[in-house]
């Protein structure tokens, strides 16, 4: 019956124009978290006639109709995932701009009983990291220290 996100959109009662199968089949395959101009390079390869305004205007209205989750990981532009795509975090490589997505049950259990310690009861929580890796780190580190040791 298509992608996850076609099927989504059929279940939101919005109507699938071939354009809009592409980009839901394009938004249902990306293993990464695309920013509009990524999502209109790739469906374009696929049906040349999809424009950038047909993009932002479906990546709109997926977003409204609470199918497409945006997310803004630094570097100024928003990027995308479908909201079903079930419990889980970013760490964000600042250099790169590369997106890791892990899973911890102690992070969410932490949470609730945050939550419950303050008298609510979790309904959604969110965590993004940004970090750097640990060999980028020690090899500025080192040029610091070789560079403060030469003035």
């Amino acid at each position: 019956m298509g992608s996850r996100i076609e099927r989504l959109c059929i279940e939101r009662g919005l109507k699938m124009t071939g354009q809009r199968r592409v980009i839901a089949r394009v938004l249902s395959e990306a293993e990464d978290h695309p920013d509009v101009e990524e999502l209109y390079r790739r469906a374009a390869s696929l049906d040349s006639r999809i424009s950038v305004a047909t993009v932002y205007r479906t990546v709109r209205l997926l977003e409204e109709r609470g199918i497409l989750e945006r997310r803004d990981f630094g570097g100024g532009r928003a990027r995308y995932e479908a909201t079903e795509h079930g419990h889980h975090y970013h760490l964000i490589d600042v250099e790169t701009g590369k997106v890791i997505e892990f899973e911890d049950a102690e992070h969410e259990q932490l949470m609730r009983q945050i939550a419950s310690r303050l008298g609510f009861d979790l309904v959604s929580h969110r965590l993004e990291l940004f970090g750097r890796p640990r060999h980028a780190a020690s090899r500025d580190d080192a040029k610091a220290g070789r560079d403060g040791a030469a003035r």
